[in-house]
């Protein structure tokens, strides 16, 4: 690419316009917030000029200087030459309201359950106040925890990983928020370091995708930390462990929440007698189970 293209493009509007350009012709994935190259560049724009994303219509037509020009430059080519998620780039990932610091120590936030933390888990808990311990297993970069926090004014809450670099990345979101007194980050293989706790609600959002699935990811999946995508053979591996364990972990009534990707109909066929109640996310029931205790083999 010529280095004249930064002396030709001079507004917000150039910028996006030329960034939508350039993904759509380099045909990137979207999957890390997005859903397609004008909300990915209103993304990458934006927050490498420090604007909020809502202020975009006031700001199209604002002229951006040179250094800031060479800065976009630079981070459009990293998108579409080595496929680097933008969240990656910029440093920082969304659920719903809420943002998050990111960086390639941690997947890139993306979870059906942030949904259903924004409704306090209605209708499953009908009284928020009663929640008074909360943990969230394989955490990564904190954010199910920190939501949890949120839907849960009483409750303290374990954020729980395998992986020490991503629980550096929750530790930084955790005291952006100022939770350091009810969110504490913990270095555990899922369950093993938890012995003796027991809590009203248990999430999860674990590593699912199965061996043939990983061998077809898209290379902006690639840049995350394998370690957060793969579950073995058949994407099973941790809710095993999550559907055999988290009953010594849950109070009477408690429930546990578990996300798990595309294997709805594999899960049911494994555990054809467990009553899972699939919960609606905004894409459909198939991804969220929940189960209390009572309904978890004893």
């Amino acid at each position: 690419m010529s280095n004249h293209t930064h002396t030709e493009l001079f507004t917000i509007r150039d910028w996006l316009r030329f960034a939508v350009s350039r993904f759509e012709e380099a045909g990137l994935f979207y999957g890390h917030g997005t859903q397609n190259s004008f909300d990915e560049a209103v993304w990458l724009v934006m927050a490498t000029l420090h604007l909020p994303h809502d202020t975009l219509e006031n700001f199209l037509d604002a002229v951006i200087t040179e250094p800031e020009r060479r800065e976009l430059l630079h981070l459009i080519e990293r998108r579409v030459t080595e496929r680097i998620p933008t969240a990656y780039l910029v440093r920082e990932a969304w659920l719903g309201e809420y943002k998050f610091y990111v960086d390639e120590r941690v997947i890139v936030p993306r979870s059906f359950i942030a949904e259903m933390l924004h409704e306090q888990l209605a209708p499953w808990v009908t009284d928020p106040e009663t929640v008074v311990s909360a943990a969230d297993i394989c955490t990564g970069s904190g954010c199910l925890a920190i939501l949890l926090a949120h839907a849960f004014p009483n409750a303290e809450v374990d954020a729980v990983d395998i992986s020490d670099d991503a629980l550096a990345v929750a530790h930084r979101n955790i005291s952006d928020y100022g939770l350091q007194d009810r969110v504490q980050a913990l270095q555990s293989d899922m369950l093993t370091a938890l012995a003796g706790k027991r809590y009203n609600v248990i999430i999860s959002n674990p590593p699912y995708v199965n061996e043939e699935s990983m061998e077809a990811l898209p290379p902006e999946y690639r840049r995350e930390p394998q370690l957060a995508l793969a579950s073995g053979d058949d994407g099973l591996e941790h809710v095993r462990i999550l559907l055999e364990e988290a009953p010594g972990h849950l109070h009477r009534g408690g429930l546990l929440i578990v996300e798990i990707g595309h294997n709805r109909d594999a899960l049911e066929a494994a555990f054809p007698q467990l009553p899972f109640t699939w919960l609606e996310a905004s894409a459909g029931d198939q991804f969220v189970f929940m189960l209390t205790r009572e309904q978890l083999p004893a």
